[in-house]
């Protein structure tokens, strides 16, 4: 499989210099806002002046010391300030690992918790991203302690590869839950090896969210699932502003456009920082079209 392919050979030393130097490098930072605040910030005031919404991600994952986490975590302060400052229509978006998960289950959740707090206190919020399956169950009950503390201010990513999430959607379908399929290499017996069975699962989850979620966030790039939830939304009668579509910055701008000019709400993930290669390596392996687009863009440069 293509998927497994890239994620096997993504370490390798040739393929990220590759990627992260001369014009591989360039490319590569189409699909990042840039390498800093600043710049992720001037991509999100562009995209909210076209009538967009944002979710805003300070890239980085598995830290391994507290004073790493507080960096990480300062950084989003500092965008959580700024945005609601400057009156934009933007949230955060964050990696528990980021937060210190893998230094202590205590000091991430404090982080998480400062940072839900002021972004409450600006009448915003933020959401979880989804790590591979390691990190499952401290990611969702991390959400519930919050949606506890903070009611409606805390969302989750979750991954419809995985077999397990339906019972997950159990528990925290009165969140906010971005549905997403999932670009981890996960093994076979934690997640379904097939695209099919993958597209399936966020089939039938997706309906669920339309009928019964607190707001569903549809994070997908695949038409066929877009033209099902603009139907499931019609036939269920939710209105367009109980649920919106989120797609990643660089990617299908077309698709974003006519949905924003036909009515739905459209949120642009908008990732920004210096450790951009991990992020870029999963959002080739996730979808076959960007590896032709990537290739593409890497011949003309």
């Amino acid at each position: 499989m293509l998927r497994n392919l890239i994620l096997g050979v993504a370490g390798r030393p040739i393929v990220r210099r590759m990627a992260t130097s001369g014009p591989g490098r360039a490319v590569a930072l189409r699909f990042v806002a840039g390498e800093n605040l600043d710049q992720g910030l001037a991509v999100t005031r562009a995209l909210c002046a076209e009538g967009f919404s944002v979710a805003l991600d300070h890239l980085g994952e598995n830290v391994t010391s507290a004073d790493a986490a507080d960096a990480a975590a300062a950084v989003y302060r500092e965008a959580i300030e700024r945005v609601a400052a400057e009156g934009l229509n933007a949230t955060v978006t964050l990696k528990p690992t980021q937060m210190g998960l893998d230094v202590d289950a205590g000091l991430a959740h404090a982080n998480v918790s400062k940072l839900c707090a002021a972004a409450a206190a600006h009448g915003s919020s933020l959401t979880l991203d989804m790590e591979d399956h390691r990190y499952t169950d401290r990611t969702v009950e991390m959400c519930l302690r919050l949606d506890g503390e903070f009611g409606g201010r805390a969302g989750i990513a979750l991954q419809s590869a995985l077999y397990r999430t339906p019972a997950d959607l159990d528990r925290l379908i009165s969140v906010p839950v971005r549905l997403v399929k999932g670009a981890y290499k996960e093994p076979p017996e934690i997640g379904y090896p097939r695209k099919v069975d993958v597209d399936r699962a966020y089939a039938q989850m997706l309906a669920r969210l339309l009928r019964e979620g607190f707001y569903p966030m549809i994070a997908t790039h695949d038409e066929r699932l877009v033209r099902y939830a603009l139907r499931l939304a019609r036939q269920s009668g939710r209105a367009s502003d109980t649920f919106e579509f989120q797609m990643l910055y660089g990617i299908r701008r077309d698709l974003q456009r006519r949905l924003l000019d036909g009515g739905s709400r459209v949120r642009v993930y908008v990732p920004f920082g210096s450790d951009w290669y991990p992020y870029l390596i999963r959002r080739l392996a996730e979808r076959p079209a960007n590896i032709g687009f990537f290739l593409s863009a890497l011949i003309r440069s």
